[in-house]
Parts: structure tokens; sequence; C-alpha cells
């Protein structure tokens, strides 16, 4: 289990991260760019590519759910009560990186 606290300080320790509200939600961003969102108190939606998102989803389908935005598929939706906190940080920094300036 991870609780939101735990996810808080794995995201803003990322470098240049920020936390900001996105409809209601807290969203944690780089350079302006959300690289995630706590949808709920239990769940963090975290916007890795595609290819991340169907490993995720068919490593541990019990803690990572697909999530579409329309059409496309946009991020993995982790179940906090069920995940781990490695298993958070990683996601959490191969999201980063998407949404980080290159040069760092």
């Amino acid at each position: 289990m991870v609780d939101v606290a735990e996810v808080r300080a794995l995201a803003l320790g990322l470098p240049e991260a920020i936390e900001a509200d996105h409809h209601g939600r807290p969203s944690f961003r780089v350079c302006g760019k959300i690289f995630a969102t706590l949808w709920s108190p239990t769940e963090l939606n975290v916007m890795v590519d595609e290819a991340q998102i169907l490993a995720a989803v068919e490593r541990d389908p019990d803690v990572c759910t697909p999530v579409h935005w329309g059409k496309r598929l946009s991020a993995v939706r982790l179940d906090l009560e069920r995940a781990d906190a490695e298993q958070v940080e990683a996601l959490l920094h191969a999201a980063w990186t998407r949404r980080a300036p290159r040069s760092r």
C-alpha cells in the first residue's frame, strides 16, 4: 500500500517537479507538463507511454488499469491500496522522463 503522502514525496522528489491543481485534483508537473494525477485518495494516473501502460497492466492487472482519453491510451491507473512504493516510483520516474526537457 502507498498512501497519498508517499506519492507526493516520490513525485515531488523528482527534479523540478511541482504540485498543481488539475480540475480539482492534485497533479504533478515538470516544466508545466503533467506527468501524474491523483485521481482519488486511492488512485494515481501516471502518464507513461503506451508500451509502458500495456506492460504495467499485463505485469500486474490487480494494481494497474489502462486509462483512455477519448480513443487514445493516455495513462496507467494504479490502485494505491495494492501498489508498492517501488512500482509507483518506477512509473513516476518514467512519466517524469517523458515530460522533462531532454537536457535533464
